[in-house]
């Protein structure tokens, strides 16, 4: 059975503190938090790993974990010239993302809580470090690589198209079992700004 959330369907409730947690539907069932599209971008800000999925151009499917930047609503990989990623990606243009999101805190030390979920697919295009459009941006890019490889590396820059999907973002310990509370769909961009 799919579970398709969408705004409209959504009642918050407001925790202490203004936050806003789950409430019940006209049915008293549990009902997914409402996310914002700045709440999932704040989150992919504060992450940095991610599994990036890719189709070679023989159809195969193959998926790589990167360390990423998030800026101006796109993701940049730092990736070898001659990398399966560089010329894969470069050959479709397209990707699949998934983004673990850390959550328990210390808690998540001794106990095995799985993170929250953000995925996505989106445009991706490959850039020369050299390029006009990567130039301006290589000092916040510069955690990515080391210094000796700023001059010789490509950047993957990814663009998130249609939703975010999430999986139990922003939704506490306790209720994220449950799919109807833990689900979301997310506009990838921002109301008001340029995606």
């Amino acid at each position: 059975m799919a579970i398709r959330t969408t705004h409209q369907q959504v009642n918050l409730g407001t925790g202490r503190g203004g936050t806003t947690e789950a409430a019940a539907d006209a049915d008293g069932q549990r009902m997914a938090q409402r996310l914002t599209s700045e709440q999932v971008w704040r989150a992919l800000a504060r992450a940095s790993f991610a599994v990036l999925g890719y189709v070679a151009p023989s159809g195969e499917p193959r998926s790589s974990g990167v360390v990423y930047k998030a800026i101006r609503q796109r993701l940049y990989v730092a990736v070898a010239p001659w990398s399966w990623k560089a010329r894969h990606v470069a050959a479709s243009g397209r990707v699949g993302v998934t983004v673990p999101v850390r959550r328990g805190g210390i808690l998540s030390l001794v106990a095995p809580i799985p993170p929250a979920t953000i995925s996505f697919h989106g445009t991706a295009i490959v850039h020369q470090a050299g390029s006009p459009q990567v130039r301006p941006l290589l000092k916040q890019l510069g955690p990515l690589l080391p210094a000796e490889r700023r001059g010789s590396a490509c950047f993957i820059e990814i663009v998130p198209e249609g939703e975010f999907l999430t999986y139990a973002l922003g939704v506490p310990l306790r209720e994220m079992r449950d799919p109807a509370v833990s689900l979301a769909r997310v506009p990838a961009s921002q109301e008001g700004r340029a995606p």
